[in-house]
């Protein structure tokens, strides 16, 4: 192969050397991937070279080219066609080689380089190739790659989602490279050319910038930042929709400003999409930021509560306004007082903030506070509407404001768990055996054990002995009879019993934190407490008269909750379990297992209430003096019975915290599904006539799957 000049030759001169070594270079191709000659040896300085390949095999111009500017070519047999290359002017090798990746990819055809080899393939492939992996910051293009090279690229971004940017990175690609996400660390794989992936770091770099949202907080003077801000929140809602509606392409988040309250400070925090809507905002409240009426009525203001009830903060407030006047003013409400300043809720301290309001209300209300025991105070409950009514000047106001939005806070739940479980085992054994023989003509003698089932017992039924006499277990008997008188019989009598109970109760309850919350399962049975029978001299009837009291048997579960600042719960437990025994003449004999207890447990932990574990056993014999003592034969004349009962109780609790809505629906969702597949498991099974059909079962939830219907 001719080398090139190493002078500066003429244009017609350089035309005639490439068109010489384009004739030659197929001949010295021997091979579907034949590997171009060594690298030239490197000048000085590299001569400009003019560029004239006209219809010239795309294999021959890749191996020209290649030792022109030093390097390492293969290229794939499916590497076929022609290219026509040319330059007016003489460029250097460099140039002259970033011209043929070009025109290359014009082509459909693209270079791939590994660890020095350049490699010559089709486009779609080349991702697949083990091109160059560069991790580079974003605004830098990936270093040592010339413009028309396949290379991969990682960008990690620093503020912007990954995934927000595929949809504006996808078009920008080639259609044969490939646009990944790597959420595990928020970023982007890219393989495309090196030129392409230059623009797209200039696009990623301007689009992954921290959020431009604007964030400013207003203070306002006149008017009490709880008040206004969901006044301000729905009209810039309502412009937000108007502006997303109108506006193609955009939703309603890239407009959306968010507001909050800052009650201590009086103040409204706003967060705007830009700065043109954060003006907008500030506009419209300072509009609404004007002092109130001087009238007197405007002096009276009208808080809606959320959360507390009206009846109990007003008492509340009227204590703190008059230094605690106002909870002998009202009587009734003082329970409801404490268990107002009960439900503050966790974390929030009753030292700083609460009593430095009250002592600063209680100055400057001390006016009013005088007349307050009569007339109820400045601060009065309307039920019906749960809102309290202030009349109190607008300084005064503010601060029963912050008071009221400090205690007026969501109140957590607590669901409560409990788990009653008791093993019963109980084993009994009786063996005794019965004799009974006549002496003369009217006289009997014998052996008998026991009220029931004794062989004097059966005698007197003679042949037609009532069952009902008979012992359980196994009994043998025997009868002689002689001349129609009873001469001598005996029974035997062997009795077992084995009894086990297992027996797990588990009642849940939901209630407020700090409220007595209480359930009852079981029979309102009727108790006779007392009687009195009159007798009517002139009639002679009768009048009895008796007093019932009825009480509930089965099991009860009282509990009042406290929540700690630090999540731990406060449990008040009152829980009993009933059961209706055996019945005497006075009345009933119930069965009472209680216990009331005050224990602390953190939240969804399991702590043991308490239990019994007993283990009883009794033994009675019954025998003849002497003759039941005798060895061996001493059996014939006694009755033994045995018995041994094992009891288990143990009582269980477990507290779970429910704070928002979200978890109050998980939970109900979850005891809602829980019995919903109890109650499709336990559908009935066709049975030919008898088929009337499933029972019905509770619906599904709303936009939950709806369950299979039971196959039939």
């Amino acid at each position: 192969m001719p080398k090139p000049h190493t002078h500066t030759p003429t244009p017609s001169a350089l035309t005639w050397a490439f068109s010489l070594a384009l004739a030659l270079l197929p001949a010295l191709s021997g091979g579907s991937l034949a590997y171009a000659a060594g690298p030239a040896k490197k000048s000085a300085a590299p001569e400009p070279i003019t560029l004239n390949f006209v219809n010239a095999d795309i294999e021959s111009v890749a191996r020209t080219l290649a030792t022109l500017s030093n390097k390492n070519l293969v290229v794939d047999p499916r590497v076929k066609g022609t290219l026509n290359l040319s330059t007016e002017l003489p460029v250097s090798p460099a140039e002259a080689w970033a011209q043929f990746l070009a025109a290359l990819r014009l082509q459909g055809f693209a270079v791939v380089e590994t660890q020095g080899l350049f490699k010559v393939v089709p486009e779609a492939d080349a991702k697949l190739q083990g091109g160059s992996v560069q991790q580079v910051d974003q605004s830098k293009a990936s270093p040592g790659a010339s413009g028309g090279q396949v290379v991969t690229q990682i960008f990690k971004l620093n503020f912007e989602q990954a995934n927000n940017l595929v949809p504006v990175l996808r078009p920008l690609i080639s259609p044969n490279n490939t646009l990944n996400v790597n959420p595990g660390n928020n970023s982007l794989v890219i393989t495309d050319y090196a030129d392409n992936l230059q623009r797209m770091a200039r696009i990623i770099a301007a689009l992954d910038v921290p959020n431009a949202s604007d964030v400013e907080v207003i203070a306002l003077k006149h008017a009490i930042a709880v008040d206004l801000a969901p006044l301000v929140t729905r009209l810039i809602e309502s412009g937000t929709t108007s502006a997303a509606a109108t506006t193609p392409g955009q939703t309603g988040s890239d407009y959306k400003t968010t507001l909050m309250a800052e009650p201590r400070s009086n103040a409204l925090i706003v967060r705007a999409a830009n700065p043109a809507r954060l003006a907008l905002v500030r506009a419209l409240i300072e509009k609404l930021d004007q002092p109130g009426s001087s009238s007197p009525s405007g002096n009276i203001h009208v808080v809606y509560l959320k959360n507390a009830d009206a009846t109990k903060l007003a008492a509340t407030l009227r204590a703190a306004v008059s230094g605690g006047t106002g909870s002998s003013a009202s009587p009734s409400l003082s329970t409801g007082n404490s268990s107002a300043m009960a439900s503050q809720p966790p974390g929030m301290n009753s030292g700083t903030g609460g009593s430095s309001a009250g002592s600063s209300m209680g100055s400057t209300l001390g006016s009013s506070s005088s007349n307050a025991s009569t007339t109820g105070g400045q601060i009065q409950a309307d039920t019906a509407t749960n809102s309290l009514i202030i009349t109190a000047p607008e300084p005064q106001y503010r601060q029963l404001r912050a008071v009221i939005d400090m205690l007026d806070q969501r109140r957590a739940q607590v669901m409560v768990e409990s788990l009653i479980a008791e093993v019963n085992a109980s084993k009994a054994q009786q063996i005794g055996i019965q004799w009974l023989t006549a002496v003369g003509s009217s006289g009997v003698a014998g052996t008998s054990f026991g009220t029931t089932g004794n062989i004097v017992a059966l005698s007197q039924g003679g042949t037609t002995a009532s069952t009902a006499s008979i012992s359980s277990g196994l009994n043998i008997g025997t009868v002689r009879n002689i001349n129609g008188t009873n001469v001598l019989s005996s029974l035997a009598n062997f009795l077992q019993t084995n009894t086990d109970a297992n027996i797990l109760s588990t009642p849940n309850l939901l209630t407020l934190d700090n409220e007595e919350a209480k359930i009852v399962v079981g029979q309102n049975v009727p108790f006779l407490t007392g009687q009195y029978t009159s007798n009517n001299s002139s009639t002679g009837s009768v009048n009895p008269f008796q007093t019932i009291e009825r009480k509930d048997v089965g099991l009860t579960l009282k509990v009042k909750p406290q929540i700690s600042e630090t999540g731990t719960v406060k449990l008040t437990i009152f829980q009993e379990v009933s059961s209706i025994g055996t019945s005497t003449t006075s009345g009933y004999i119930t069965n009472k297992r209680s216990i009331e207890s005050n224990v602390l447990v953190e939240d969804g932990s399991i702590v043991v209430l308490g239990g019994l574990l007993s283990d009883e056993y009794s033994g009675n014999k019954s025998q003849v003096p002497g003759l039941g003592d005798i060895p061996g034969l001493g059996w014939l004349f006694r009755s033994d019975s045995r018995s041994r009962t094992k009891s288990n109780l143990m009582v269980f609790l477990r507290p779970v915290v429910v704070r928002d809505a979200n978890a109050t629906e998980a939970l109900s969702n979850n005891r809602y599904q829980q019995m919903l597949g109890l109650q499709q498991n336990a559908q009935p099974s066709p049975n030919g006539p008898l088929d009337t059909g499933g029972a019905a079962i509770m619906p599904a939830l709303p936009g939950s799957v709806p369950a299979a219907t039971p196959s039939k």
